[in-house]
């Protein structure tokens, strides 16, 4: 009797390890082992308990084990019970009962065997794990799974992947479980997943309701061993910033991966086949946490639509272009290893880029991009036209040249744009390495860039003039745009000049513009003619220092223009303003205009000579502190009268809420305001 029991003993033992729990029995006759060795695990500290009286038809067999190692699946236990009726029929032992492993909640543990053939159930609400081994195959045991815990199987992922929480879902299948005296623990055979939810604790990977049928041939020892081969059937999985989102379609895989000790996990063999939207396969490493060391990939998509929501979603959403739309096919081939992009090839076919929120578009995408660390290479990338924040620009060609680590043209590419011509020259793309984000230098050459179509593609007034100038290099770095040089431009007769220009998130949520502006010898007559704020001759100068817009809206800066009675003089320019002019200035600046003569004679003139314009405005969490040339009173001098009638615009109001401001230049720029007399 004591080797049946001891039996029932090594069964249990087979089938705990893959469940969590262990056994161990006793009984009034009792025995004590110090160890029990199997090819699964070891035993320590076995006490067994028969309670069976001469007439009774059962016993009640009690075992305990203090300690339970199944080093190769990554399980231990510890004051392990397991207690259950005995009974017997010729050679045919049965025995069922609570089995529990230190405070863990019970499971229920069946043992049916004989001389032939040893079957085993452990089972725990719906999910349960039944063990077949057969006497004349000793070696092999065949473990059916049916709506198991996926938790159940922590301590076993956990040898591959230590920082892997499973939280949720079920497992099923037929495994074969081989342990020769003399060669590695192996399991094979079909596999089902089936609502699986998993996680690591700094979120980087995740994955929810996945759902798969794969078959399974993993080997322990020295090397570990594993193969997949089957289809996912939706889920979604994040690795980083990668967001799968696979909803239900079937998506066939294939892995081969080995693991030697604690080193990371090398990946000979993938693929990975959505139809009609993604195929890829190639090779990878990963390190001890998990993290991507290698990568060698190739991968066709022959339909862009769909690939954003099912594979980019994360990218661009970091990038804040979670509503890109993309058509056409694209290949691409992509080598990283540690870290650093060593070879890249991307072909578009007919590629079409557009962004809903209008900041770019491309159109007909075609050619290639060739990128290698360790050798030459020449490609060319080709459009037939696009939009860049409302801006159209015509086809161009890129032809690039790879070399020493980044990607940069051979020769200078000339842009149509508004009438005139943007040239890029130079450009050096350096993608991502050594711990540095993407790196873009480039020189821009703005050639007689038509303000007017620059205006109307803004929704600005109908300002005229060119655009011209030279950025001799600009870097792009960790989202952030920095130009040095400056732009020029002529506008309303005078210059404008640009300078210290930086964007933040160019592409992204909330872009962010500063720099700082210097204009001269502006020509009043044709910048209120535009603007439809009146009439007023002369020149005007001025700057706006520290300008910052966020998502093109104006949050900061410091403003300062005034007349330039000098220009005026040199020009043969008068300097007048005009009764409706002066109207406007006083409503927008909460001013109002006095003057030497009796306030009901103003009406009587057209326009009034001044001898000084000036006005200040500095912007901080959206109030204007307003100033002029001077004090006058309680309030602050606007125009500064010449001439007769002396008129003067006094300014009372010095700080001023911002949208109330713009409310009014839009008031006056219809004429829907009245003067204002002391």
């Amino acid at each position: 009797m004591s080797r049946s029991i001891l039996r029932l003993l090594l069964a249990c033992l087979t089938i705990a390890p893959w469940v969590a729990c262990g056994v161990a029995s006793a009984a009034t006759a009792q025995a004590r082992i110090a160890k029990v060795r199997t090819a699964v695990a070891t035993l320590e500290g076995v006490r067994v308990q028969l309670h069976w009286p001469d007439t009774a038809a059962q016993g009640i067999l009690r075992m305990h084990a203090a300690r339970i190692d199944a080093p190769d699946l990554g399980y231990r236990f510890g004051d392990v019970t397991w207690q259950c009726p005995l009974s017997h029929s010729g050679n045919r032992w049965r025995c069922e009962g609570p089995v529990r492993g230190g405070r863990g909640s019970a499971m229920t543990l069946a043992i049916d065997l004989d001389e032939v053939r040893t079957d085993a159930r452990l089972s725990q609400g719906r999910g349960s794990i039944a063990l077949n081994r057969q006497a004349r195959t000793p070696d092999l045991t065949r473990i059916d799974l049916t709506q198991v815990p996926v938790a159940w199987a922590q301590a076993l992922v956990a040898k591959g992947w230590a920082a892997g929480r499973f939280s949720a879902g079920t497992l099923g299948g037929q495994l074969d479980v081989r342990a020769p005296a003399n060669a590695p623990l192996r399991v094979s055979g079909p596999l089902r997943l089936d609502g699986v939810a998993f996680d690591t604790p700094d979120g980087t990977i995740a994955g929810e309701n996945v759902a798969a049928q794969v078959r399974l041939d993993t080997s322990f020892g020295a090397v570990t061993t594993v193969a997949l081969d089957g289809a996912l059937h939706g889920g979604d999985l994040l690795f980083g910033t990668t967001y799968l989102a696979l909803q239900k379609r079937r998506i066939a895989i294939e892995m081969r991966a080995e693991q030697r000790g604690n080193e990371g996990w090398r990946m000979p063999d993938l693929r990975w086949d959505d139809p009609g939207i993604l195929h890829a396969e190639g090779s990878a490493a990963l390190a001890p946490d998990a993290t991507l060391r290698a990568l060698d990939l190739r991968a066709r998509s022959d339909d862009l639509a769909p690939l954003r929501d099912g594979y980019l979603t994360g990218f661009l959403g970091q990038a804040g272009l979670a509503e890109l739309q993309l058509r056409g096919a694209a290949d691409v081939r992509l080598r990283i290893d540690g870290g650093t992009v060593h070879e890249a090839h991307f072909v578009p076919y007919m590629v079409a880029i557009d962004d809903p929120q209008g900041r770019f578009d491309f159109a007909g995408l075609e050619g290639d991009v060739r990128f290698s660390t360790t050798q030459e290479l020449q490609s060319e990338l080709r459009w037939s036209g696009g939009r860049l924040h409302g801006l159209a620009f015509g086809a161009a060609r890129l032809p690039f040249a790879s070399g020493a680590g980044e990607l940069r043209l051979r020769e200078p590419t000339h842009l149509p744009m508004l009438g005139g011509t943007v040239t890029v020259d130079p450009l050096h793309i350096r993608p991502p390495a050594a711990g540095q984000g993407l790196q873009v230098r480039f020189g821009l050459e703005l050639d007689r860039l038509d303000i007017a179509q620059l205006s109307q593609a803004l929704g600005w007034p109908a300002f005229t003039g060119e655009l011209t100038g030279h950025i001799p290099e600009a870097l792009y770095a960790d989202d952030r745009l920095d130009f040095e040089g400056g732009l020029s431009v002529e506008l309303f007769g005078g210059t404008v000049q640009v300078s210290s220009l930086a964007m933040e998130r160019p592409f992204g949520v909330a872009p962010t513009l500063s720099s700082d502006i210097a204009f001269e010898d502006i020509d009043l007559e044709s910048l209120t003619g535009v603007l439809g704020f009146g009439t007023i001759t002369g020149k005007l100068d001025g700057r706006f220092d520290h300008l910052r817009l966020v998502d093109w809206q104006p949050v900061a800066f410091q403003a300062v223009i005034a007349s330039d009675a000098a220009a005026a003089r040199r020009d043969g320019v008068r300097q007048r303003i005009s009764q409706r002019a002066v109207q406007d200035l006083s409503s927008v600046s909460d001013a109002s205009f006095v003057s030497t003569l009796q306030a009901q004679l103003i009406g009587l003139f057209d326009d009034f000579g001044y001898r000084r314009i000036g006005l200040s405005c500095y912007l901080s969490d959206q109030v204007c502190d307003m100033s002029g040339l001077g004090s006058a009173g309680n309030g602050f001098t606007i125009v500064e009268g010449s001439g007769l009638p002396r008129l003067s615009v006094v300014g009372y109001n010095r700080r001023v809420d911002w949208p109330t401001l713009m409310e009014r230049l839009k008031a006056a720029s219809t004429g829907d305001v009245k003067p204002v007399f002391e």
